[in-house]
């Protein structure tokens, strides 16, 4: 059973959806029912259920979180994915809001780095759009390139990021090296309650 509702954002339309474990999809876009056919192909032997009040209120910490990045996520994850995604996904939520780093870099930060491809695959897979904050990473000139929301959405999020944070413009100051210096709460199990920030 996954329980799910559509709402809007500043960014558009916005899907949030949890199994028993904890938010498994956050969807951007500009058609609500493109989202759920979406949450439909991505879960296609779950009964999907529409959202109840207590479930309303993970909504809208969501879209809270979206429209002032600064508030942080506090909510459970369940996020599915390979090993060698979850090792992306992790140096990912390590990156501070208001911040950038290359694709090059976060390869480097994994341990893995011949591997651009592979973690330009990893982000294009992650469908916790904003918990796992794949916008964050840019070309290695600091443009922006493909993004699964589309690259107007990048753009805005990383925009709203600076501004949240106090920054001029967005900029990559992660200090972070390889996976051993990101912190220990970030290499907790993907699944159960955590702070995005």
């Amino acid at each position: 059973m996954i329980r799910f509702a559509v709402d809007e954002c500043f960014l558009g339309a916005i899907l949030v959806a949890a199994s028993e474990q904890g938010v498994c999809a956050i969807f951007l876009g500009d058609d609500p029912d493109a989202l759920v056919r979406n949450l439909q192909d991505r879960f296609p032997r779950a009964r999907l259920i529409g959202a109840d009040a207590e479930f309303k209120h993970w909504v809208a910490k969501v879209v809270g979180f979206v429209e002032a990045p600064h508030v942080g996520l506090n909510l459970p994850l369940d996020v599915r994915g390979t090993a060698f995604q979850q090792r992306v996904w992790q140096a990912l939520r390590a990156i501070p809001a208001g911040t950038t780093v290359t694709y090059t870099e976060l390869t480097e930060r994994i341990g893995a780095p011949k591997s651009a491809r592979a973690v330009a695959g990893a982000c294009a897979a992650n469908t916790l759009a904003v918990a796992i904050p794949c916008h964050r990473v840019v070309r290695i000139d600091g443009g922006l390139s493909g993004y699964r929301w589309g690259v107007e959405r990048k753009r805005a999020l990383l925009e709203r990021e600076a501004v949240a944070f106090g920054r001029d413009e967005v900029r990559g100051d992660w200090e972070g090296g390889s996976t051993d210096e990101i912190p220990t709460w970030v290499l907790l199990p993907l699944s159960g309650t955590f702070m995005v920030a």
